[in-house]
């Protein structure tokens, strides 16, 4: 097959798929229908789970941790933006855009990431700490170790 079909082939396909499937609720049974609801419910649970595991709370608050429950590597870490380093890595300080809105939202230049360092790992690993505001302050920090995936507030 030429390329030039290949292309108007997959829109046809697609669309061809698509408006079979269109009314196809219309006939459904019942027990499709609440396979259907059990779905959306499971879709929900789904939802929810998610909201826990980025370490929100329900009322939008971030789960928090101590410093002293910290791994050791954090408290370093820590230490280091209290004093402005030398950082270990050149990367440290860098700009966080908090793109996935996972930290409270604040203009763009107010977070800044910190490796944590993981014992065994011939990188960087995934550990971080986020910090924001000015520099050498560690007042509203944030603890990763999960490459930005989940935060945990670090509490004074």
């Amino acid at each position: 097959m030429k390329r030039a079909w290949a292309f108007p082939c997959l829109l046809f396909l697609c669309a061809v798929l698509y408006g079979c499937n269109k009314g196809g609720s219309q006939n459904a049974n019942p027990e499709q229908s609440a396979s259907a609801s059990q779905a959306a419910s499971a879709a929900a649970q789904a939802a929810s789970d998610t909201t826990v595991a980025s370490g929100v709370q329900p009322g939008g608050a971030l789960v928090a941790v101590t410093k002293a429950q910290l791994p050791a590597e954090a408290a370093e870490t820590l230490r280091l933006i209290k004093t402005g380093g030398p950082f270990p890595f050149a990367e440290d300080g860098v700009l966080f855009r908090n793109s996935a809105a996972l930290l409270p939202q604040h203009p763009r230049g107010y977070y800044h990431a910190y490796t944590v360092r993981t014992p065994g790992s011939t990188d960087r690993g995934q550990r971080r700490i986020v910090c924001g505001g000015l520099r050498k302050q560690t007042s509203d920090c944030y603890y990763t170790e999960d490459y930005y995936v989940t935060f945990k507030r670090i509490a004074d």
